[in-house]
C-alpha cells in the first residue's frame, strides 16, 4: 500500500484532531444541555415521546418550586458556608503540612510521612461514617454546620497536604536562605516568599478540593436530617420520592447548583491553568 505524502497525513491527523475535540464536546455539553431544557419544561412534556429537544413552551416554574416549596435557597446558603470555610480551614492547616513534608525531615522519613499523609484519604467513608456519627452526637453537632465543617475539613486534609507538598518542592530553597539571611524568619520567608509563588498550586488545589466537597453527598446526608444544615446533594435527592420524580425540579436544581463553581471556575481560571501546569517543564 504507498505511503500519503507528508502534507495528505498532516491533513488527516488534523482533521482527526478535529473530530475527536468535537466529539469530547458532544460528550461533555449534550447533558449539560439538556439539564438546562428539561428545568425548563413542564413535567408534562419531560415525559414526552418523542422528546422535545427544547422546550415548545418553556417555563420557570420549576426554579420558582424549587426554591419556594423545596428550600434550595437554604440548601445553597448552607453548601456555600460549609463548603467554603472547609475548603479554607483545609488549605491553611494543609498547606502548613505540606510545606513541613516538602523542607524538612530525612529521605526515608519523608517518603513514609507521604505515604501515611494520603493513606486517610483511601479509607471508605462508609467505615468512617458510624465513629462520626457518634462523636459528632457526644458534641452535639448532629445537624449542625460546624459538624460537617470538622468532618470535611478533615476528610480534604491528606488530598491537600499530598497536592500542596509537590508544589513547595518546586520553589529552590535558595531563595527562603536568601531571605533569611536578610533578617526574615521562617515564617515571614514563607509568606513573603514561597506563598505567593506557590499562590496558583492553591487555587488548583482549592478547585478540587471544592468540587469533592461541594459533591459530596454521603456524610451530608447521615450528619443532617432538616435543611437548616443539609446541603445541596441531600436537597436535591429529596425530589426523588416514592411514587414519582420529580425531574423538572431536579434539572432546575442541577442548574443552581452548578452556577456557583461555574463563577469560581472563571475568576481563577487563569491560577488554575498555572497551578496545573508547574513543574511540567523544567
Amino acid at each position: 500500500m504507498p505511503r500519503l505524502p507528508l502534507r495528505a497525513r498532516r491533513r488527516f491527523w488534523l482533521v482527526t484532531r478535529v473530530i475527536l475535540i468535537i466529539l469530547a464536546l458532544v460528550i461533555t455539553l449534550v447533558p449539560v444541555y439538556w439539564m438546562i431544557a428539561t428545568s425548563l419544561k413542564t413535567q408534562v412534556e419531560v415525559f414526552a415521546s418523542p422528546p422535545t429537544i427544547w422546550p415548545e413552551n418553556p417555563t420557570v416554574q420549576n426554579y420558582v418550586r424549587v426554591f419556594a416549596r423545596r428550600h434550595l435557597g437554604r440548601y445553597l446558603f448552607n453548601s456555600v458556608i460549609v463548603v467554603g470555610t472547609s475548603v479554607i480551614l483545609s488549605l491553611t492547616i494543609g498547606s502548613l503540612a505540606a510545606y513541613s513534608l516538602a523542607r524538612f525531615g530525612k529521605d526515608r522519613l519523608k517518603q513514609k510521612m507521604d505515604f501515611w499523609v494520603l493513606a486517610p484519604r483511601m479509607i471508605p467513608p462508609v467505615a468512617l461514617v458510624v465513629p462520626m456519627f457518634l462523636i459528632l452526637h457526644k458534641l452535639g453537632l448532629i445537624n449542625k454546620h460546624l459538624g460537617l465543617i470538622l468532618v470535611y475539613t478533615g476528610f480534604n486534609l491528606p488530598f491537600v497536604a499530598w497536592m500542596m507538598r509537590s508544589f513547595f518542592q518546586e520553589i529552590p530553597v535558595d531563595l527562603e536562605e536568601a531571605a533569611m539571611v536578610d533578617g526574615a524568619g521562617r515564617l515571614r520567608s514563607l509568606r513573603d516568599i514561597v506563598l505567593p509563588l506557590v499562590a496558583p498550586g492553591m487555587v488548583a488545589t482549592a478547585i478540587f478540593a471544592l468540587i469533592i466537597t461541594y459533591n459530596e453527598f454521603f456524610f451530608a446526608l447521615i450528619l443532617t436530617s432538616t435543611p437548616a444544615a443539609a446541603t445541596l446533594p441531600v436537597g436535591t435527592a429529596a425530589l426523588i420520592g416514592k411514587t414519582q420524580t420529580l425531574y423538572g425540579e431536579m434539572a432546575a436544581a442541577g442548574v443552581v447548583a452548578a452556577i456557583p463553581l461555574v463563577i469560581f471556575a472563571l475568576l481563577v481560571q487563569r491560577h488554575l491553568v498555572r497551578g496545573l501546569t508547574m513543574g511540567a517543564v523544567k
